[in-house]
């Protein structure tokens, strides 16, 4: 097994209460995982959940994964970014993105304009405001004069992570920020990615060796290893389906065209079983992991001996219950995959 970090990826589904979420990354620092990332969607804000996570851990990484550029206007999320530093005592990750229009123009009421360019000159200006530095910005999107923070500026800044399943994005991801988060890629979706992250860092000078590449991973175990994958099918259906175009498209991308306009047609058309039915095995394989403790950790260490990949964040299907979940992150933890 390669040697990578365990992270876990708090469940995207609803949840009983923020206590519950707390008890969730417990449970994942006393597995010896690395990292707790919360995505911030149409639930519980991210921002307020993991100042709640950091006051009752002590030392599993805590991170958004991601919190969308549109939502907050760029000094604000440097603002807060400083702030998680300070309050989880230097745990703190902010991973960034633009998400979609769906979410962005539907949920948000703002436009989904310039995606690469809105979150490259977020990720300079969250630079900016870490530095303390008074922040003095000429963008082609944002303009920012005299912003400096009050509060001293924090000691170690956090990584600034960029999601990103697109070329461009990715490439931008290498240029700009500290880490890239891969989400929904089968193992040759990711290598061509990868191309994408270092050529992006090459533009910009860097290593690439000093990004952290961490990659989503659909998990599910169960003793019911049956239903298991077929709450992993559920997850890859649903996203494909019924988040807009761009896991649709990623597939696409990936040599899943039929696949994913298969699934994308029938999920819009109500026919949910029939778009399950189009998810192949071979397919669900390259995704997730998910079935027995010994196919998850067969999926896992494929992505884990991808060149480049640092940590594999154990993720969930949106509709595994808690004990579900419970029992993934008890059967991958680190200790029980050497």
């Amino acid at each position: 097994m390669s040697d990578v970090a365990y992270d876990v990826f708090l469940p995207v589904a609803a949840q009983p209460s923020v206590k519950s979420l707390v008890a969730q990354t417990q449970r994942a620092e006393d597995l010896g995982y690395e990292m707790a990332w919360l995505p911030e969607t149409w639930g519980r804000d991210a921002v307020t959940t993991l100042a709640t996570i950091a006051h009752e851990t002590v030392e599993i990484g805590i991170g958004t994964s991601i919190m969308p550029v549109y939502s907050r206007s760029p000094a604000l999320i440097g603002q807060t970014a400083a702030t998680l530093q300070e309050v989880s005592d230097g745990r703190f990750r902010l991973g960034l993105g633009p998400s979609g229009p769906i979410v962005i123009e539907g949920w948000h009421g703002q436009s989904f304009d310039r995606p690469l360019r809105h979150t490259r000159e977020t990720i300079d200006i969250v630079k900016l405001v870490l530095s303390g530095e008074t922040v003095d910005y000429e963008g082609d999107i944002f303009n920012l004069g005299g912003f400096r923070l009050r509060c001293d500026p924090p000691e170690v800044p956090p990584g600034i992570d960029a999601a990103g399943m697109g070329p461009k994005s990715v490439e931008l991801a290498g240029r700009f920020a500290d880490g890239w988060h891969a989400l929904m890629l089968t193992e040759q979706g990711l290598k061509d990615r990868l191309e994408d992250l270092r050529r992006g860092a090459e533009l910009a000078g860097r290593d690439p060796d000093d990004l952290r590449v961490n990659v989503g991973l659909g998990c599910c175990v169960l003793d019911d290893a049956e239903h298991a994958r077929d709450l992993a099918r559920q997850h890859l259906a649903f996203y494909i389906g019924g988040m807009g175009t761009f896991y649709r498209d990623s597939l696409a991308r990936q040599g899943w065209e039929d696949v994913a306009m298969t699934v994308s047609e029938e999920w819009s058309n109500r026919n949910r079983e029939a778009a399950l039915d189009a998810i192949p095995d071979e397919l669900l394989d390259q995704m997730s992991a998910a079935g027995t403790k010994e196919q998850a950790k067969e999926s896992i260490e494929r992505f884990a001996n991808i060149d480049g990949v640092d940590a594999i964040s154990v993720s969930f299907p949106r509709g595994a219950e808690q004990e579900e979940i419970n029992a993934t992150l008890d059967a991958l933890a680190p200790d029980s995959t050497a």
